[in-house]
C-alpha cells in the first residue's frame, strides 16, 4: 500500500467515523448541558481516552484476533504489516468470515434505518418504504437466509460469520434502544453526574461499533483503523463542545451516513465472496455519498432572517 492509498483510507475512516457518530454528538451535548462544569470537563478529556483506546482501539484488534486466533493477541495487531507467508495466509483464510459478518451487520443497520427509524426524507421512495416498516423483519430474515445459503457453498464458517453479524446487530440495537429510552428519563430526572457519565460512555460504546465494523470495508489494518477512528472520535468530541445546533441544520447528513453504511456493507459482502474490490473504492464512495447529502442539506438550510 503506497502513501497516497494510506492517506485516502485514513481520510475515509475519519469521515465515516464522524458522520456515523453525529447522533452520538447530539446526545452527548444534551446530557452534558445538565451536568456540572467539572463533570463535563472530566468526560470530554478522560472520556475521549476511553472512547479511542478502550473502544475504537481494542475492538478492531479483538475482532481480528477472534477471527484469526492462531495469530495470538500481538500477532493480530501487527499482522497486516507482516511479510510472513504463514501470517498472510492466515489473514486471507479468515478475512471472508470477518467481512461477511460485518457486511451483514451493516446492511441490517441500513435497512432498520430505512424501514423503522425517524428520518428526514432525502430521496424519492424513502417515505413509502418507511410506511411499510412492518416488512423489515421479513426482509432481513429472507436476506440472512440467502446470504447463509450462498456462504455454505463456499465455507461453513462464512455462514456462521453471517449469523454472528445478524446476532450482533440485534443485540447492539437492543442496548442502544434501551440507552436512548434511558436518555429521556435521565434528562427529566435527578441523577448524579457520575451516573450520567456512565450512561454517556455506554451509549458511546454502542455508537462506536458501527464505525469500527464499517472500518474493515476500508482496510484490514488495525493500526490504520485505530488512527482513523481515533481522529474521528476526537472530531465528534469537538462537535459536542461547540454549538451542536450548527450540525442539526444539515438535516440530511444522517441519510448520507446510512447510505454509506449500505454501500460499505455491500463491499464487505462482495469481498467475502472473492470479488476483489480495490482499497480506494470505499473512501471514494463515502466521500461521494456524504458530499451529495451535504449539498442537499445546504440547499435546504433556510435563509437567516434579517436582524
Amino acid at each position: 500500500m503506497d502513501f497516497t492509498g494510506i492517506i485516502l483510507i485514513l481520510a475515509g475512516l475519519i469521515l465515516f467515523e464522524t458522520i456515523t457518530s453525529i447522533d452520538n454528538a447530539i446526545i452527548n451535548a444534551e446530557v452534558l448541558s445538565t451536568m456540572s462544569e467539572r463533570a463535563r470537563r472530566w468526560f470530554l478529556v478522560w472520556g475521549l481516552v476511553f472512547a479511542v483506546f478502550a473502544i475504537r482501539g481494542l475492538l478492531p484488534w479483538l475482532i481480528v484476533w477472534l477471527s484469526t486466533p492462531q495469530l495470538g493477541p500481538v500477532g493480530a495487531f501487527f499482522a497486516t504489516f507482516s511479510s510472513d507467508p504463514l501470517v498472510l495466509a492466515a489473514i486471507e483464510q479468515s478475512a471472508p468470515v470477518l467481512l461477511i459478518g460485518g457486511g451483514t451487520f451493516l446492511i441490517f443497520l441500513f435497512l432498520h434505518w430505512l424501514f423503522l427509524e425517524k428520518k428526514n426524507f432525502g430521496l424519492r421512495g424513502e417515505r413509502y418504504i418507511a410506511s411499510k416498516g412492518v416488512w423489515f423483519f421479513a426482509i432481513v430474515s429472507i436476506l440472512l437466509a440467502a446470504i447463509v445459503w450462498l456462504a455454505l457453498g463456499r465455507n461453513p464458517l462464512m455462514a456462521f460469520g453471517a449469523v454472528v453479524g445478524s446476532s450482533a446487530f440485534f443485540i447492539i440495537h437492543g442496548f442502544r434502544q434501551n440507552a436512548e429510552q434511558a436518555e429521556v428519563k435521565l434528562l427529566k430526572g435527578d441523577m448524579s453526574d457520575l451516573s450520567k457519565i456512565f450512561y454517556l460512555e455506554m451509549i458511546d460504546a454502542t455508537f462506536s461499533i458501527d464505525g469500527v465494523i464499517g472500518a474493515f470495508a476500508f482496510t484490514m489494518s488495525v493500526p490504520l483503523i485505530l488512527i482513523g477512528n481515533g481522529i474521528g472520535a476526537f472530531i465528534v468530541r469537538e462537535l459536542t463542545i461547540r454549538n451542536v445546533d450548527n450540525i442539526r441544520k444539515y438535516q440530511f447528513l444522517k441519510n448520507g451516513a446510512m447510505y454509506s453504511v449500505f454501500f460499505l456493507g455491500i463491499i464487505m459482502l462482495l469481498d467475502s465472496f472473492g470479488f476483489q474490490i480495490p482499497n480506494w473504492v470505499s473512501p471514494i464512495i463515502t466521500f461521494g455519498v456524504v458530499g451529495l447529502f451535504m449539498y442537499k442539506s445546504i440547499r435546504f438550510i433556510p435563509p437567516e432572517s434579517p436582524a
